[in-house]
């Protein structure tokens, strides 16, 4: 699982404001049980045996627009690897539709990726060193593009998108079902936790507060839109101190260490309960 607002170089060099979550190398083969045994299962939470319903593990093979619509792939589009095919994103109550929301930096719309369309853009922030740092995916576009449809080719669990602010692509987000995710195996998970990744990728668009901003109208767009869940949760490493500033200035509050594949990273939570407080 990838990065938030803040990433940071490899090396001991300072650490430069830019990405949110965790790298790639953390995330696991898709879970369908979410164990116990994370550092925090002591206060009596325990994970849960979750497995997938029948009808989401249906294969679609269109796209999304960026208005939400499936289309069917056009001619000349590269095709996914064969075992790979975009899916719709019931598990989190179809973010296509989720639509803008207002910040104080202007309004941010999610838009689901077609990776025809927006690879060109995603691997060029990812190549940046800042970026590639954290997420891992730098070299040709095929290493991001993998990544990609690897995320559009599971059952709904997770949702990558292009932030539009003010119509402008400024950011990369995964939303994804926390509950459902490697990641569960490793906190006291509840159901319909759903995470957040984001990738902030001109270089002026950071260091000026604005994750901080995205973070939270996206926090709240998802405890909006999607009713079941108490909880959005993300897993920026613990060194990356700007990064998890912006998501305590989104309101978010830190939950615990917890010891992943790839990092220690700082859980953090913004629940819905203190939404109002935080």
């Amino acid at each position: 699982m990838p990065p938030t607002d803040a990433s940071a170089n490899a090396g001991p060099a300072p650490f430069t404001d830019i990405g949110i979550a965790m790298s790639p190398g953390s995330r696991e083969s898709p879970v369908h049980k979410a164990g116990g045994g994370g550092a925090d299962s002591a206060d009596g939470e325990d994970t849960l045996d979750l497995r997938l319903p029948d009808e989401f593990l249906a294969l679609f093979a269109e796209d999304t627009d960026v208005d939400g619509t499936r289309n069917s792939r056009g001619a000349g589009t590269a095709a996914p690897p064969a075992s790979v095919h975009p899916i719709a994103d019931d598990l989190l109550d179809h973010v296509a539709d989720w639509g803008p929301i207002s910040t104080p930096a202007g309004v941010l719309h999610l838009v689901p990726v077609r990776v025809e369309r927006d690879l060109p853009l995603i691997s060029r922030w990812m190549n940046d060193p800042a970026v590639a740092a954290f997420w891992g995916l730098a070299g040709p576009q095929n290493a991001a593009e993998e990544h990609l449809w690897s995320q559009l080719s599971g059952d709904g669990r997770s949702v990558p998108c292009l932030g539009m602010l003010d119509g402008t692509p400024m950011s990369y987000w995964e939303v994804y079902r926390a509950d459902l995710d490697p990641l569960a195996r490793h906190y006291p998970a509840r159901p319909h936790d759903t995470g957040v990744h984001l990738l902030i990728g001109a270089v002026g668009d950071r260091g000026r507060g604005l994750g901080g901003n995205l973070l939270r109208a996206v926090a709240d767009l998802a405890l909006d839109k999607r009713p079941a869940c108490a909880r959005v949760v993300a897993e920026p490493d613990i060194r990356n101190t700007p990064s998890v500033a912006a998501f305590l200035s989104a309101g978010f509050r830190f939950f615990a260490e917890i010891e992943l594949p790839a990092k220690r990273a700082a859980l953090m939570v913004r629940d819905r309960s203190l939404r109002q407080l935080l």
